[in-house]
């Protein structure tokens, strides 16, 4: 009875330390997030060096993160300051109304006369619509320029939390091994299951980091440089933003060259707008179709109903984490049901 009431003690206050310990890393939680994705993202490379020269674990830890450092750290923070810059401008360029969204809309109007006799026929007030889209366009404008000059004032944070992340990734990479036969004894399964559920884990995480990710940012600089190269204003911005959507499955990038497309064809410049809607439709759009399968495989990668609610509901829970984060546990919620129907159910 009293080993009984010590170990329900014991398990009470584990429960409670591990839930501080979690609350007291919670200002943190972003770095660590991000130094964990870039830790399994550049985990084989560590592991070939390692296994190479098994007696430099410290040299090798650091050689994988110089490398993930140049190949994604440096390129993405350079993106993310041209992205604010460029947001910035946009913002500035609506203020000062050098840029007129309620003009360009009505330019369309009147390049594309067929679809406002379209919307009236089905019900919808052109007007309002004109209203609401302009409006919109103000607010997004206004938000974006505050998000720029908010993060352009925490600089000093974002450097720090940089530097946290790369910290921690460092010795991620260098006791991963490690850190993982820890992680297996503490979970209480038997070692077959055990080894099961932690492969899949595994498993599932890198390569639904690596598909989101890596479609994502890719789809992001074939739109962008497009968008270069017809002298489309603010291409890194949109490159960003189209990065961003290509999360969502079905639409995605096209809800930003398709409108932008529509511009090009009001305002009379045909070949840009062909041009841009063909290597949207074949180019950008065809990226996913095809990288997908090759980086994430076929038999982990989501519904794209379940891709689509996972990262809507992970936005709204975390922010912009949670373009990673909702897809993630949505994978794994999956790999685990799957791994419990086959090894429980009388059906199986």
């Amino acid at each position: 009875m009293r080993e009984t009431i010590e170990q329900r003690m014991f398990f009470v206050l584990l429960g409670a330390i591990t839930l501080l310990f979690i609350w007291l890393l919670q200002p943190f939680w972003s770095a660590i997030f991000w130094a964990c994705v870039m830790t399994l993202i550049f985990f084989p490379l560590q592991r070939r060096l390692q296994n190479r020269w098994p007696e430099r674990r410290n040299t090798t830890a650091l050689g994988t993160l110089l490398t993930g450092t140049l190949v994604v750290v440096i390129p993405a923070v350079a993106i993310v300051f041209a992205f604010v810059a460029e947001g910035i401008s946009l913002y500035q360029s609506i203020e000062s109304r050098e840029i007129d969204p309620e003009a360009i809309l009505e330019q369309i109007g009147t390049a594309l006369p067929w679809l406002p006799e379209l919307l009236q026929r089905v019900g919808m007030d052109t007007g309002s619509i004109r209203e609401y889209l302009s409006s919109s366009a103000v607010t997004v404008s206004q938000w974006l320029g505050q998000e720029a000059l908010q993060f352009g004032r925490n600089t000093v944070s974002f450097t720090l939390r940089m530097g946290l992340m790369l910290y921690l990734a460092f010795f991620l990479m260098r006791d991963g091994d490690r850190l993982t036969e820890w992680i297996r004894r503490a979970i209480p399964l038997d070692a077959e299951r055990n080894q099961l559920l932690f492969g899949k884990f595994v498993e599932v995480t890198r390569a639904t980091v690596k598909g989101n990710l890596l479609v994502a940012i890719i789809q992001g600089a074939l739109g962008g440089l497009i968008f270069y190269i017809l002298g489309i204003t603010a291409p890194i911005l949109w490159a960003v933003v189209m990065a961003f959507l290509s999360l969502i499955p079905a639409i995605g990038a096209s809800l930003v060259w398709i409108p932008i497309a529509i511009y090009l064809y009001a305002t009379g410049d045909l070949l840009s707008a062909t041009i841009l809607i063909g290597y949207g439709a074949v180019v950008i759009g065809l990226a996913d179709n095809v990288l997908r399968p090759i980086l994430v495989g076929r038999d982990t990668k989501l519904p794209d109903y379940i891709v689509l609610f996972s990262t809507l509901g992970g936005v709204a829970l975390v922010g912009i984490n949670g373009f990673v984060v909702g897809p993630l546990i949505a994978a794994l919620f999956l790999a685990f049901w799957t791994t419990f129907i086959r090894d429980f159910s009388p059906q199986a």
